[in-house]
């Protein structure tokens, strides 16, 4: 099971404060800032399509490394973990509750897509995302080291991702049924964590995955989300920064 935040934290320092709308800065120039300002945070509960539970591991096997500078080590080196094609434009050296941060993520036909999350929360041994509206999937994403004793893994410490998600809106369950944004989403975080591990020194690491289909059902109530869609949204856009990659010096 996932390690959940400790109850006896400081809930002022290790969760973010409510907020009606997110607000964006600090996006460099190059990057895509599209599909984040002024949205609505969209949890599990906001999605369309079946919710899943996807649970991503990979064991520190031969690594003297505690949970805590595990933890510490990825917020403050986050990005840098992620496959290429994708980036992470956010505060700079760490993850704090509250923190926003712009996404370009490479889509199909290299393609990119424009979107975000916000750091619900954050301790010292795991941190919390949440998605805004028109993000691929509504959910939540928690980060944590734990420490695992059993033999297979060999008394080591275990970095994991679990991501409680639903396709935001119907065009992204067309595509999750059909594999295509789940496939991209199990790459990606594989390649995330197998990143992680050889920065600890694990030369040959092995990620786990399992997943859990928690609700089959959809919610039709939930069916405009796709107003929201990113992928399209970011694809309309393109002639607009296509104009201004050709003319912004004149303008």
């Amino acid at each position: 099971m996932n390690e959940q935040p400790k109850s006896n934290r400081d809930a002022n320092t290790t969760w973010a404060k409510p907020v009606d709308q997110l607000q964006v800065s600090g996006v460099p120039t190059g990057g895509i800032n599209l599909n984040v300002q002024g949205k609505h945070l969209s949890g599990p509960l906001n999605g369309f399509g079946q919710l899943w539970q996807k649970t991503y591991r990979v064991a520190l096997t031969g690594q003297e490394v505690e949970p805590t500078r595990l933890i510490r080590e990825w917020k403050s080196n986050f990005p840098s973990f992620w496959p290429a094609g994708n980036n992470f434009f956010g505060k700079l050296g760490s993850i704090d509750p509250g923190d926003v941060a712009v996404l370009n993520l490479s889509g199909p036909a290299k393609s990119s897509i424009s979107t975000g999350i916000m750091v619900i929360y954050a301790d010292d041994e795991s941190f919390s995302f949440m998605t805004p509206q028109g993000h691929i999937f509504a959910g939540m994403i928690t980060f944590s080291g734990f420490e695992d004793g059993s033999v297979e893994e060999g008394g080591a410490t275990v970095a994991q991702i679990q991501a409680l998600v639903r396709a935001s809106d119907p065009i992204f369950e067309i595509a999750a049924r059909l594999r295509i944004v789940h496939t991209q989403e199990d790459i990606f975080w594989h390649g995330t964590l197998a990143n992680l591990a050889r920065h600890f020194g694990v030369t040959s690491p092995n990620v786990t995955q399992k997943d859990i289909l928690v609700d089959p059902r959809v919610q039709w109530g939930e069916a405009g989300n796709v107003w929201h869609n990113s992928a399209i949204r970011t694809g309309l856009n393109l002639p607009v920064r296509m104009w201004r990659r050709i003319f912004g010096e004149k303008q």
